[in-house]
């Protein structure tokens, strides 16, 4: 019987295949197992709503490593399977088939799931949701077959399904609550920027819509209706209303959470063997002072190197800036920096934001920068990082000025 250790990690994802890289990168010997609910091996997901969407990309360009890496490197790969519980006293995880794993350390990769909406035809066939390769692909279909798209949520990935769907010529109406899109992450000012670019583009956009029920005939979607009635036509229904993080399998072990999996600087949870990264991991962020849960790609990629860190015994601390990106239409953009949702802050515009090419930076009552987001303007973000890393107070009107350096 083999006495090397064995590390498992649970998740299908770009970090479940970073931790596996960086454990052998950091010379871990061991045998390492990772367990994947998906058929296909661990692939990135921004270009689903991206560039694949697009016809630029296609499942290889983005899949982490390819089938040799893992053979090469004798990690293990279980594809298809769904980890169906830890038991942290006897440090196993059970299989489906009711069979047991044993670890020595684990990694919890488990990502997040679409939000369903509890409403009157959300289950009906044409109602599309986004977070798999088979589901951008059935949206790709889609373009190719369909004139009219419903689009609920006007949020990250609302919009930039919406941005390749006007690229296929479909016709989008938006519907979103709030009074602009990205109002959560953006406020009003910056979310008007982007509410401006879709409508430019011939996008319906309907703000403060309040979705009362896809509206079906014969178990198919063929439009929406609003609380006040009105009902908007349309082939197809993409719900985009934000994403759960998967930690049923954390809260069942017993496992610390309190909306993700809580876990410190080091990305350990409340148990020292297991760490858990990415969508799921609500970290104490000891730049930013306070817990954090980033869905975003920057944080799969970034955080498996402690995490790997950390599985091996080694002194290890997750502190870099949070960071994401967006593409939609002829518009790019970069943000780097967190503003928590109740922070009172003001926002200064370096730039144009008539013509989308500008730099915006959130302050807080002290005149220090929480988060700065370039669009259209490229070679800043390590800067915008040593802002928001500085912690000090700078002049608002100087930080404005594009005749000044940043």
């Amino acid at each position: 019987m083999s006495t090397d250790p064995r590390f498992v990690i649970v998740g299908g994802g770009l970090a479940a295949a970073k931790i596996a890289e960086n454990l052998r990168a950091d010379d871990f010997a061991g045998a390492i197992t990772l367990i994947a609910a998906e058929d296909h091996l661990p692939y990135e997901r921004p270009p689903l709503s991206k560039e694949h969407l697009l016809g630029k990309q296609a499942l290889p360009d983005f899949t982490v490593q390819p089938a040799q890496w893992y053979r090469d490197h004798h990690v293990e790969v279980m594809l298809g399977t769904t980890v169906a519980g830890i038991d942290r006293a006897s440090k196993t995880v059970e299989l489906p088939d009711g069979s047991t794993l044993p670890y020595d350390k684990l990694a919890l990769a488990t990502g997040s799931r679409p939000r369903r909406l509890p409403l009157p035809g959300a289950d009906a066939r044409g109602v599309h949701h986004l977070r798999t390769i088979e589901d951008s692909d059935a949206l790709i279909e889609l373009f190719g077959s369909v004139r009219r798209l419903a689009v609920i949520g006007g949020g990250w990935i609302g919009l930039e399904v919406t941005a390749a769907a006007r690229a296929a010529n479909v016709e989008v109406t938006v519907l979103e609550s709030e009074p602009v899109p990205l109002r959560a992450a953006l406020g009003a000012e910056m979310g008007q920027v982007f509410a401006d670019l879709h409508r430019s583009h011939g996008v319906d956009l309907r703000c403060g819509a309040r979705v009362a029920e896809i509206v079906t005939d014969q178990g198919r979607a063929v439009g929406v209706r609003l609380d006040d009635d009105t009902v908007i036509e349309a082939d197809a229904v993409l719900v985009a209303v934000g994403a759960r993080p998967n930690i049923d399998l954390a809260t069942d072990a017993g496992l610390a959470v309190e909306g993700g999996v809580l876990v410190d600087e080091s990305l350990a949870t409340s148990d020292p063997d297991i760490v858990a990264v990415g969508d799921i991991a609500d970290q104490q962020h000891p730049l930013l002072g306070r817990r954090v849960r980033v869905e975003h790609w920057a944080t799969a990629l970034n955080q498996p190197a402690v995490a790997a860190r950390t599985m091996l015994g080694v002194a290890a601390v997750y502190d870099r800036v949070p960071y994401f990106f967006t593409d939609q239409y002829d518009l790019g953009m970069e943000y780097t920096g967190y503003v928590a949702p109740d922070q009172e802050t003001t926002v200064v515009v370096r730039g144009d934001t008539a013509a989308r090419e500008f730099v915006a930076f959130w302050l807080d009552s002290g005149n220090q920068v929480l988060a700065g987001m370039n669009v259209n303007v490229w070679d800043v973000t390590d800067r915008i990082k040593e802002l928001v890393r500085a912690g000090e107070p700078v002049d608002p009107q100087r930080l404005a000025d594009t005749s000044t350096s940043l």
